[in-house]
C-alpha cells in the first residue's frame, strides 16, 4: 500500500541508491542489482531525476514482490521507497 506524501517524509530507509542523472530503465536495473544485496524487510530510498520512477518502481515492485512505499518530489529530484520482499 503507498504511504502519502507525508508518511514518505518520515521513512527511514536501512540504504540508499542514487539514481541521480541516469534515464530509464537504469535507475530500475539498478535498483534491482542493490536488493539482491539487502535482506527481505529492510527498506531501500532511490534518489533519482527520472520523473518515470514513481510508475516504474511501482510496476516493478508488483512484478518482483516488493512493496512499494512511496515516491516525493522534491523540485527535479525524487525520493521513492520500497520494502524489499521474499522475491528478490
Amino acid at each position: 500500500m503507498q504511504k502519502e506524501a507525508s508518511e514518505v517524509e518520515n521513512i527511514r530507509a536501512d540504504a540508499v541508491l542514487d539514481t541521480r542523472g541516469l534515464l530509464c530503465p537504469i535507475p530500475i536495473v539498478k535498483t534491482a542489482e542493490r536488493v539482491k544485496s539487502l535482506p527481505p524487510g529492510a527498506t531501500l530510498e532511490i534518489l533519482a531525476t527520472d520523473a518515470g520512477i514513481d510508475a516504474d518502481l511501482r510496476n516493478w515492485c508488483r512484478v518482483r514482490r516488493h512493496e512499494y512505499l512511496g515516491c516525493r518530489a522534491e523540485g527535479k529530484e525524487y525520493r521513492a521507497f520500497l520494502r524489499v520482499g521474499n522475491g528478490k
